[in-house]
């Protein structure tokens, strides 16, 4: 199995399908990242990869579907914990005025206390703009804190986010099958 998803590299992406191969497929496959979905689908209709795996919560999935139908298909679901998060603050401020997010994570606290919302376009792009500084505070993954403990502080840990994420191939499961809730399959109508 050859999965491609959204990088960069280090991400919740990347992390699950990891995770997908060594829980599914006895550890055996290869993952390749794309800097954007469309790519991975592109390259999955043409046959470079075997399947594209996508969390629902990813602001293109809609898109991705919608674009893709009868070309590629959803073939399996499972939910995910991500990577720990938490919001983040410089340690040098001590009331932040604004925070950076990834859209997704919007609602996962009250953050009315900021006058500002930063929208990224990945929780990694939230780290990094902590790391060097852009960003007053943020939500991310939590493990950030290692890498600056003398720049860094934790505002509040949020824990992983549990997501459903969908796995694409370009064959349709059958109508056999007990992931499909087709009107065909249905005994009684």
């Amino acid at each position: 199995m050859h999965i491609a998803t959204l990088g960069p590299c280090g991400n919740n992406h990347e992390l699950i399908a990891w995770r997908y191969l060594n829980r599914r497929c006895s550890g055996t496959g290869s993952v390749t990242l794309f800097s954007q979905f469309e790519e991975a689908f592109q390259a999955l209709v043409a046959g470079k990869v075997s399947h594209v795996l996508q969390c629902t919560a990813h602001s293109a999935h809609s898109a991705c579907v919608g674009r893709y139908m009868h070309r590629a298909y959803p073939v399996d679901t499972f939910i995910a914990g991500s990577k720990p998060l938490a919001l983040i603050a410089q340690r040098a401020i001590a009331k932040p005025a604004h925070v950076a997010l990834q859209p997704a994570t919007r609602y996962y606290i009250d953050l009315t206390s900021y006058t500002e919302i930063i929208e990224a376009p990945t929780t990694m792009a939230v780290a990094e703009g902590l790391l060097a500084g852009r960003f007053e505070a943020g939500i991310c993954a939590e493990e950030v804190l290692a890498q600056a403990p003398d720049q860094l502080r934790l505002v509040m840990s949020l824990g992983p986010a549990l997501d459903t994420w969908v796995l694409f191939a370009t064959t349709p499961l059958p109508v056999s099958s007990p992931l499909r809730l087709d009107a065909a399959s249905d005994s009684q109508d």
